[in-house]
């Protein structure tokens, strides 16, 4: 069985910082690209962050700078850095776990994230 937890999510004021964490079971996490993703109130969900089983990483604008994917295949845990956060940043911020060639692709069931001004 799959399972993606995240973890560490929480209200923090403006200009402040939150580490999410995403620990993967029942996947071989290696071989999988890992991302974050986000969905506001009333939006869709839209990409963050990812990092391929390679390690290349690739940012939406809005965040570039002050966020920062990375993972540990020894933990099978993907991390999200979120530094300097704006009232926009608040949303749900979901992880995703793709293995293109199998055409595999699991999320986690979301973590909260809320910004005040």
């Amino acid at each position: 069985q799959v399972r993606l937890l995240e973890s560490g999510g929480g209200l923090v004021q403006t200009g402040g910082s939150l580490r999410l964490s995403c620990a993967a079971s029942g996947i071989v996490f290696s071989r999988y690209d890992m991302g974050w993703y986000l969905q506001a109130p009333g939006k869709q969900r839209e990409l963050v962050a990812t990092i391929t089983k390679d390690g290349s990483t690739n940012y939406a604008d809005s965040v570039k700078g002050r966020f920062a994917i990375s993972r540990d295949n020894g933990k099978s845990t993907v991390y999200l850095q979120m530094n300097s956060l704006k009232p926009e940043d608040t949303a749900v911020y979901y992880c995703n776990a793709k293995h293109s060639s199998l055409s595999l692709d699991y999320w986690g069931q979301g973590t909260q994230v809320t910004v005040s001004s």
